[in-house]
């Protein structure tokens, strides 16, 4: 077994890196209930050789709002996980994808008290 087991790479991609399923899993159930509460419309994904992105849309033609970054690289430093802001802050990183996720969860419930 090798060390990067844990890292999926894109088969036939030239080693991207990639979003396993159980990580799909965690981000798209969050985007669910933003979309349910109107905020998100749309996502994309997108697999590069250093980064896997899940970028959040509110409209389709506009820049994404969040991105979503697993960057291997960095799982030993800061984290493996990002979440950034449209205007390129990071709003949070670690190495626990839901504990980073937590920042877009507390948006979720400002949402729905509004």
């Amino acid at each position: 077994m090798n060390t990067f087991s844990s890292f999926p790479q894109v088969p036939g991609s030239g080693d991207k890196v990639a979003f396993h399923r159980t990580e799909l899993n965690v981000i798209l159930s969050l985007y669910g209930r933003m979309v349910a509460a109107g905020e998100w419309r749309d996502y994309g994904i997108s697999s590069l050789r250093d980064v896997a992105v899940f970028s959040v849309f509110r409209r389709t033609a506009e820049n994404p709002l969040y991105r979503i970054e697993k960057r291997p690289k960095l799982r030993n430093k800061q984290g493996l996980y990002a979440v950034i802001g449209m205007d390129g802050q990071v709003l949070r990183r670690g190495h626990d994808l839901k504990a980073v996720l937590r920042v877009l969860e507390r948006k979720l419930i400002r949402a729905v008290d509004d």
